[in-house]
């Protein structure tokens, strides 16, 4: 068996660690879309958005696809973007603004609920780091992509790698980006019985005409751990008829 590297081990904490941070997949309890203009929020029936967690009255939330602000006691405090989405750190919850076309919808973290999760891995294997070729194509392409807990999107896609395996040619398609690295949403034949069913997520290592792609490093998106996150499916390029024992396993529940 082979020897896991140290930068493997410490890809596996920071995973588990971005997991469990207060803004993680671990504590959510609502995903709410938001209608215009001032909503009363807030557990209590009367409200026009109701929570399952935090005060019978928050407060009054408005929100547009980009901002949200919330006003409490007198007192409007702004959500701040705080890495990808705007948040606000209020009454013992993290709310922050998520918006899918157009839409703004609030998701509700419980800071006091426990944040622990146990993730299970195939053993390393090097066999399952690949160089692949990177092409570029020659126009961005829309591409119509399912997503578990919304509807379809469209969106541009502009790379794609390509690789060898038992003898045959793999295409992938890179949907999303990450940054500046993409992000390839695939499933392969351990779906279901040994890994996350609807698909599991690399993230790609270009340089150049080349990209490094390894299986590894493979993970859970976050529809794995929690009903109020929306995540992309594969598309059928990338739905592979070989198994990649290499990555996240499922969740034991």
């Amino acid at each position: 068996m082979a020897v896991q590297p140290a930068a493997h081990d410490q890809w596996q904490r920071d995973r588990l660690a971005a997991l469990t941070a207060e803004d993680g997949w671990l504590n959510l309890t609502d995903r709410v879309e938001i209608a215009p203009g001032p909503q009363r929020i807030g557990t209590a029936p009367d409200n026009d958005v109701i929570l399952s967690a935090g005060p019978a009255h928050l407060g009054i939330l408005t929100a547009t696809p980009r901002t949200a602000a919330l006003t409490r006691d007198g007192v409007t405090q702004d959500f701040v973007v705080d890495g990808t989405n705007p948040m606000l750190r209020v009454a013992g919850l993290l709310l922050e603004l998520h918006t899918v076309a157009d839409q703004p919808a609030i998701r509700v973290r419980d800071l006091a609920l426990p944040r622990r999760v146990t993730l299970s891995y195939y053993p390393y294997d090097p066999a399952w780091v690949i160089l692949a070729r990177w092409e570029a194509l020659a126009a961005p392409q829309s591409q119509k992509i399912e997503q578990k807990g919304a509807a379809p999107t469209e969106l541009p896609l502009t790379h794609r790698a390509h690789f060898q395996h038992a003898g045959q040619e793999v295409t992938l398609l890179a949907t999303h980006w990450k940054g500046d690295r993409p992000m390839l949403v695939f499933r392969d034949a351990t779906a279901g019985a040994e890994t996350y069913a609807a698909s599991r997520y690399l993230i790609g290592e270009p340089a150049g005409d080349r990209i490094t792609l390894d299986f590894n490093r493979a993970y859970n998106p976050p529809c794995a751990f929690t009903d109020f996150a929306i995540c992309p499916l594969p598309p059928p390029q990338n739905r592979l008829p070989f198994a990649i024992r290499a990555g996240e396993r499922k969740l034991d529940r």
